[in-house]
C-alpha cells in the first residue's frame, strides 16, 4: 500500500504563488510516476501535472504550462507542484496521485493510490 499526504494548500490572490507537497509511503517511491491533479466544485477531476519515474521527464495540463512547476525528490519520498501566477480558475482541491509503472498520464483511471486533497483557493 502507498499512502499519499497533500499539504501547502491555502488561500492567496490572484498573481500569487503556492507550493504543495505530497509526501508518499513506500520504499519505491522512485519508480512511480506521480502527478497532480485538480476538482473544481461541480467540474471532473482533471489532470493538471506528471514527473515519469523514467527519466524524469514531465508533462502538463495546457492550463498549467508556465505557471506551474512539478518536482521530485525521491530522497525524501515528495513530490512537489509550484505554482505560480495563479488565477481565480485555478480555485480547486488538489490531489496528488501515484501510479506503479508507466501508462498513460491523463486519465484518473491510470493511477493506483490517491491523497486526500488540498484546497487552493484564488481570489480575484
Amino acid at each position: 500500500q502507498v499512502q499519499l499526504v497533500e499539504s501547502g494548500g491555502g488561500s492567496v490572490q490572484a498573481g500569487g504563488s503556492l507550493r504543495l507537497s505530497c509526501a508518499a509511503s513506500g520504499r519505491t517511491f522512485s519508480s512511480y510516476t506521480m502527478a497532480w491533479f485538480r476538482q473544481a466544485p461541480g467540474k471532473e477531476r482533471e489532470f493538471v501535472a506528471a514527473t515519469i519515474w523514467i527519466g524524469g521527464s514531465t508533462y502538463y495540463a495546457d492550463s498549467a504550462k508556465g505557471r506551474f512547476t512539478i518536482s521530485r525528490d525521491n530522497a525524501k519520498n515528495t513530490v512537489y507542484l509550484e505554482m505560480n501566477s495563479l488565477k481565480s480558475e485555478d480555485t480547486a482541491v488538489y490531489y496528488c496521485a501515484a501510479q506503479i509503472g508507466l501508462r498513460t498520464i491523463m486519465p484518473t483511471g491510470s493511477y493506483d493510490y490517491w491523497g486526500q486533497g488540498t484546497q487552493v483557493t484564488v481570489s480575484s
